[in-house]
């Protein structure tokens, strides 16, 4: 199957619905970027038995999963609305049109553990994240050193998916993350400075907002080149 890097999966999505659980394409993009070899040889084949999500059972384990946005504009919060109105509008429509591409969806885990939070809702409601993907993912590099970090608790309850991949290098390179960390694995290019999660963490101005639309589209841009020419 071939990846269209620039299709819009709002345009396969039934108005009003999410394309993360609507989208039929982006579904079948996760499963073909992500049906392949685990770092430890394994393969991780998904199937689609599950309405609008993606599953997997083997000796590894049963994993349910569904899509989740990792490239968020914030175009519709009241808290960034001034900022808003103040970018140029064909320069916001084409920072939404790329957010909306494959480059900018990941899959995480979605049965909920205890009747606990699942990692895409943690990590769109605690206010050290708001759902951004750069702070998500310095949790998980932190979850993998055995660090503490606002999203531990939840990120241990999936423990045997992130046993999946071994280590933060093994969970990176699977999802095609590279261009979000620094050569060594050892730290994230965050999309706004980072300040331990003690600072806000949207933008509080015009120019942190651009900071981190131009950070983040480099991200998304080059994470589909990465899927363009990925082979398995």
């Amino acid at each position: 199957m071939n990846i269209d890097i620039n299709f819009n999966v709002y345009s396969d999505t039934p108005k009003g619905k999410d394309p993360d659980s609507y989208s039929p394409t982006l579904r079948k993009y996760h499963k073909n970027l992500w049906s392949k070899k685990l770092p430890n040889g394994s393969l991780f084949n998904l199937d689609e038995t599950i309405t609008m999500r993606l599953h997997h059972k083997s000796e590894l384990g049963e994993f349910i999963l569904s899509s989740d946005s990792i490239a968020h504009t914030y175009t519709k919060i009241k808290s960034t609305s001034d900022i808003i109105k103040n970018i140029d509008t064909d320069e916001l429509e084409k920072f939404v049109s790329l957010c909306s591409t494959i480059g900018a969806y990941i899959i995480f885990p979605s049965n909920r553990i205890n009747n606990q939070m699942t990692i895409n809702g943690a990590r769109g409601v605690n206010k050290k994240i708001r759902d951004r993907f750069d702070l998500t993912l310095e949790c998980i590099r932190r979850y993998y050193a055995k660090d503490s970090s606002p999203l531990n608790d939840t990120l241990e309850r999936y423990e045997s998916f992130f046993d999946l991949f071994n280590d933060f290098e093994g969970y990176v390179n699977f999802f095609l993350l590279q261009d979000l960390i620094t050569n060594d694995y050892s730290s994230i290019k965050f999309f706004m400075p980072f300040e331990n999660f003690e600072n806000y963490p949207l933008p509080n101005n015009i120019e942190e907002y651009k900071q981190y639309k131009y950070n983040l589209s480099n991200f998304v841009l080059a994470r589909c080149q990465r899927m363009k020419g990925f082979k398995k």
